[in-house]
C-alpha cells in the first residue's frame, strides 16, 4: 500500500489512437488515459452517469462483460497532499464528498492499493471540470506549451513516468492558467494496470 497516494476509484478503459487534434509528440498508437475526451470508458452505472467502479472486481466483469479485447482496467490514485484542492475543485463543480464516488473515496482518506496489485503505468495530468475530467493530452497544444516550459513530456503510452516530473508539469500548467475555461486545477494522477490475466 503506498500511503502518499489516495485511491479515486477504478476505470475500465480502451487503449486509443492519437486523435489528429492531438498533439504531434504523444505515441501514434496505445495512449492511456483516464478521460472520456481521449478514451473509452465502460459506465459503472446502468444510467451511464458515472464510470467509476469502487472496486477491481466490479470493475473487471465489466471488462469481461464487454468482451472488447482492448480493454484494461486501471487503478487511479491522487498524493495525499493534492486531495484537499481537488475537493475543493469538484465541490465548485458540483461533486460533495457525501454524493460517493470519487470524491467520497478521497474525503475518506482510502488507500491506494499499492503498485503490488498490477503494473505501473505512469502518471497523467488531469482536472477536473463539472462531472467529467479532462487530460492535458485533450485541450489542444498543452503537451507542447509544458514541454516548451518545463523540458517534462510524455513518454510510454503517453502518461510521465516520473512523478517529480509529474507535479512539476501540474504545478506548472495550474500556474500558466492554459487550461481555462474548463480548468483550473491541474493534478497527476497515478494510473496502475490491475487488469486479470
Amino acid at each position: 500500500m503506498d500511503a502518499d497516494q489516495l485511491l479515486a476509484g477504478y476505470l475500465v478503459v480502451t487503449r486509443s489512437a492519437r486523435k489528429d487534434w492531438q498533439d504531434a509528440g504523444l505515441p501514434s498508437a496505445g495512449l492511456i488515459s483516464m478521460s472520456d475526451c481521449v478514451a473509452d470508458l465502460v459506465p459503472a452505472k446502468r444510467d451511464g452517469w458515472d464510470d467509476w467502479f469502487d472496486d477491481p472486481v466490479l470493475a473487471e466483469q465489466a471488462r469481461t462483460r464487454a468482451g472488447r479485447s482492448e480493454l484494461h482496467v486501471l487503478a487511479v490514485g491522487f498524493a495525499a497532499a493534492d486531495a484537499p484542492a481537488l475537493l475543493q475543485d469538484m465541490a465548485d463543480g458540483g461533486r460533495l464528498p457525501d454524493m460517493g464516488g470519487v470524491a467520497g473515496r478521497l474525503a475518506r482518506r482510502e488507500a491506494f492499493p499499492g503498485l503490488h496489485s498490477g503494473r505501473e503505468l505512469g502518471f497523467e495530468l488531469v482536472g477536473f471540470d463539472t462531472g467529467g475530467w479532462h487530460t492535458w493530452t485533450c485541450l489542444g497544444g498543452l503537451v507542447d506549451d509544458v514541454r516548451r516550459a518545463t523540458g517534462v513530456r510524455p513518454g510510454r503510452w503517453g502518461l510521465i513516468q516520473d512523478e517529480r516530473e509529474a507535479r512539476r508539469a501540474a504545478a506548472w500548467l495550474t500556474a500558466s492558467g492554459l487550461g481555462d475555461p474548463k480548468v483550473f486545477l491541474w493534478v497527476p494522477a497515478l494510473l496502475v494496470d490491475v487488469t486479470a490475466t
